[in-house]
């Protein structure tokens, strides 16, 4: 987790009185412009306390942020990538303006915002107030409706909602916060996946179009199967990503994990996740000598800690209690 000290050249912003509506003759903003803000640059923007930041590694095409407001009244310029807002912790009383218009609504632990990409906002609230953050990239969105949808991401149009009333994006936004928190091994697979569930949520149910999936297929053949338990089992030492799994499948990481789940009735990351601890059986059992913290790095899991708290959660025991009753 940072340090909120080394945050830099941080802002507080606010607009002139009346500076409720667009200025006239202020030319369109270009989407794809690289002036537009990024998960970093909103400290500039927003005074906060920064309280959780995403590792760059193992992150692609989302981020996450996690902040504690005091009251505000900042216009924030267009952003980068559609933005998910999880209300964590506080309540607040809060008024926007999109597009010229104002919008007003009670917000608490458990409510989510949405904010498209490439628009300019005002906020206005006099709480305090923790909230994530979650950043999905234009690059991850229009990919994920692509392997969707027969139309381009283009011609899907994201709704903005102050309150989306859907618990669900609430629990994809915290579930990436703990990823973000923990930063473990096979967290490239989990936020692979979450980030995946949470752009095909947004597709399906906030946005003002929606169009019928392409060449929609059920579970996996068992050769298939097999041809990923051999990969999984061959690299159970590395770190595996969703895409390397799909990538032996040969199917994009949305559909693979979709088919995986049916063919399985368990997820990627869970599935992995068991057979790091099998093979971890295995050599307590059949390799005396080695010491728990060279099986927990042939198995693939980041140090001895983190395998007692994996195996436990599966076996029921402790490494060390499962050795010895192998004797």
């Amino acid at each position: 987790m940072d340090n909120p000290s080394t945050i830099s050249r941080v802002t507080h912003v606010t607009p002139p009185n009346g500076a409720d509506s667009p200025v006239a003759g202020d030319p369109p903003i270009d989407p794809m412009s690289p002036e537009l803000i990024t998960p970093d640059d909103y400290p500039h923007w927003v005074h906060g306390r920064l309280l959780l930041r995403s590792p760059d590694q193992a992150w692609d095409g989302a981020a996450v942020r996690a902040f504690r407001y005091g009251a505000h009244d900042v216009t924030l310029p267009p952003v980068r990538d559609y933005l998910v807002v999880a209300y964590h912790k506080g309540s607040a009383d809060m008024r926007r303006r999109f597009d010229g218009r104002w919008s007003h609504e009670s917000l608490g632990p458990g409510d989510v915002t949405l904010l498209t990409r490439a628009v300019e906002t005002r906020w206005v609230w006099q709480e305090e107030i923790d909230v994530v953050h979650v950043h999905l990239t234009h690059d991850l969105v229009r990919s994920v409706c692509q392997q969707m949808y027969e139309r381009d991401i283009s011609d899907v149009l994201l709704q903005d909602k102050l309150r989306a009333d859907d618990p669900l994006l609430f629990r994809l936004a915290m579930g990436l916060a703990r990823e973000a928190a923990n930063d473990e091994p096979g967290a490239g697979l989990l936020v692979d996946s979450l980030s995946c569930q949470l752009a095909v949520h947004l597709l399906r149910r906030h946005t003002e179009v929606s169009f019928k999936e392409l060449h929609p297929q059920h579970g996996m053949p068992a050769s298939m199967l097999a041809r990923i338990d051999g990969f999984v089992t061959e690299q159970i030492q590395s770190s595996l990503t969703l895409q390397d799994l799909a990538g032996v499948a040969g199917l994009s990481h949305y559909h693979f994990a979709r088919r995986f789940r049916e063919a399985t009735g368990t997820t990627p990351h869970e599935y992995v996740m068991r057979k790091r601890v099998e093979a971890a059986k295995t050599m307590l059992a059949r390799q005396g000598w080695r010491s728990l913290a060279e099986i927990a790095s042939a198995c693939g899991f980041s140090d001895q800690s983190h395998m007692t708290r994996v195996f436990g959660a599966h076996v029921g025991t402790t490494p060390g209690r499962y050795r010895s009753s192998q004797k």
